[in-house]
């Protein structure tokens, strides 16, 4: 793809999988991927960014790989000498983990944005990707459910996503601004293609895209938009997608999603990416006026990260020639 780069927009841990393969088959640099932050918060002082930081190990290959967050190598004294004093535990900080927190704070209580903060850690990582939070205004994901307004990481993690879902809110949305380098970015030299990762499309992928102004920048780019099915046979792989979309009253189906993007997001999907195993979507798919295309998509191993991104970009030239 010569000069061409490649924006990715990214959750948690399904976005990473995709971005760790993508940076793998592209040239150092030619990746750029903008992060959700409205899971960030606050904790014992600390400005904790769970999907930045899943990139930042992910791409450095620091993570824990058998949980897909976190650092390998952990330890957890401090976690337990904060019990001992009966403090709040139950957003696991692991040793190595918090120094990111505490480097990060540091630097955002000197005045620096997140988005050069950010920029600087990946650097201090290792990482030739850049990494963009979605904006620099703090934005915060409820979770309105049978049990009251949960914060998102309350919802999540303490309560292990057990309260029915009834909708969510981003607050603080309406204040946020794309970041006016990717801004300036995509004007200079529309990427070869964006790819919406296989997030989930209502707490990962809908806070990036309503950013306002953002998703309609990259609806008018010269670019191939092409978003990964984050439910594969009628489940999700990693996380609540699945259990939030039966709860909400839609079908718990890959095709249920690309008609999200399609009604939310009137023109911004061109091709949908289904798994093998929902190839009989594909017409439903279509009815959303997307093109949709089928291939392997379950990400177990390093070369099925890379085969994914692979055939993603052979789409891509397919499509724009």
């Amino acid at each position: 793809m010569n000069d061409a780069w490649v924006l990715a927009l990214s959750g948690g841990v399904g976005g990473a999988k995709l971005s760790l393969g993508l940076q793998a088959v592209l040239p150092g640099g030619a990746l750029e991927v903008v992060a959700n932050t409205a899971d960030d918060f606050s904790l014992h002082g600390l400005r904790i960014c769970p999907d930045i930081d899943t990139l930042l190990y992910t791409l450095s290959a620091r993570s824990n790989r058998e949980q897909g967050w976190g650092l390998a190598d952990e330890s957890w004294r401090v976690l337990e000498a904060l019990e001992a004093l009966g403090g709040q535990t139950w957003f696991q900080l692991g040793d190595r983990d918090l120094a990111t927190h505490l480097w990060r704070t540091g630097e955002l209580a000197s005045g620096r944005g997140l988005d050069s903060v950010i920029d600087d850690l990946r650097q201090r990582f290792g990482i030739a990707t850049r990494i963009t939070p979605m904006c620099e205004q703090p934005v915060s994901t409820l979770v309105r459910t049978d049990q009251g307004e949960l914060d998102f990481q309350r919802y999540f993690v303490e309560h292990r996503c057990q309260p029915s879902v009834e909708s969510f809110e981003f607050r603080g949305i309406e204040s946020a601004r794309p970041s006016s380098d990717l801004l300036l970015r995509l004007a200079e030299k529309p990427p070869a293609l964006i790819v919406l990762c296989p997030s989930n499309p209502f707490v990962s992928m809908d806070p990036i895209l309503a950013v306002p102004g953002l998703w309609q920048v990259l609806a008018e780019c010269a670019s191939t938009v092409i978003a990964v099915s984050p439910i594969v046979a009628g489940a999700a792989l990693k996380g609540p997608a699945g259990k939030m979309m039966a709860e909400l009253g839609v079908p718990v189906t890959a095709a249920a999603v690309a008609e999200h993007f399609a009604t939310r997001y009137p023109g911004l999907v061109d091709t949908f990416v289904l798994d093998e195993s929902d190839a009989t979507l594909s017409p439903a798919v279509q009815e959303q006026g997307i093109k949709a295309a089928v291939m392997p998509t379950v990400m177990r191993t390093d070369d099925d990260k890379s085969a994914l991104a692979q055939r993603l970009l052979r789409l891509a030239t397919e499509q724009h020639h």
